[in-house]
């Protein structure tokens, strides 16, 4: 295992999020060292959720083109509900960690599962409960996964979309990869 560091940042909206991701990407960014988290509607919508066709997803609500082009970038993702935070989508490195702890019926400290995630790859219990309140009041999330230097880079790269927070979290041990289910 090596060390990886994790930088966070919190959005007000979602197209500063995807300004981000953009912004990653065209840096040459690994989409599968990325991550995105975000409510998959707006709390005055009636109907959420998705269906799957192939290799195509829909997102019901005004979110939906957003959700969906990503989930095809992202190779895949997950939509739950998180306990006082509601419908959450994960797309991409966090995703798999996510699904992990859930079939895994992994529980962290009181932690959501998505809590735990964070939680499991260094990001602490402080923070964890701080980004999961960003979640709550309808802020995205934008993560990237690397060596330090490329998340320096990366924390360059975000701080130019002017994030509400931007935090790194040094020296997280690389969690082993997910197995597929057997």
């Amino acid at each position: 295992m090596e060390n990886t560091d994790t930088v966070v940042a919190v959005f007000a909206d979602h197209p500063a999020a995807e300004t981000a991701i953009k912004k990653l990407s065209a840096a040459g960014f690994d989409m599968k060292q990325l991550s995105i988290v975000g409510k998959g509607y707006h709390t005055d919508e009636k109907v959420v959720g998705f269906y799957n066709t192939g290799d195509r997803v829909k997102f019901w609500g005004t979110r939906g083109a957003f959700w969906g082009g990503f989930w095809g970038l992202f190779l895949g993702g997950l939509f739950l509900t998180v306990p006082v935070v509601g419908h959450v989508v994960v797309l991409g490195y966090l995703a798999a960690i996510v699904a992990s702890g859930l079939e895994n019926a992994v529980v962290v400290g009181g932690l959501s599962a998505l809590g735990a995630a964070l939680y499991s790859i260094g990001v602490p219990k402080n923070s964890v409960l701080e980004y999961e309140t960003a979640l709550k009041t309808d802020r995205f999330l934008v993560m990237a996964h690397g060596p330090a230097d490329e998340i320096a880079r990366a924390k360059t790269i975000l701080a130019t979309v002017s994030p509400s927070n931007l935090e790194v979290h040094k020296g997280v041990k690389t969690p082993p990869a997910v197995a597929a289910a057997e």
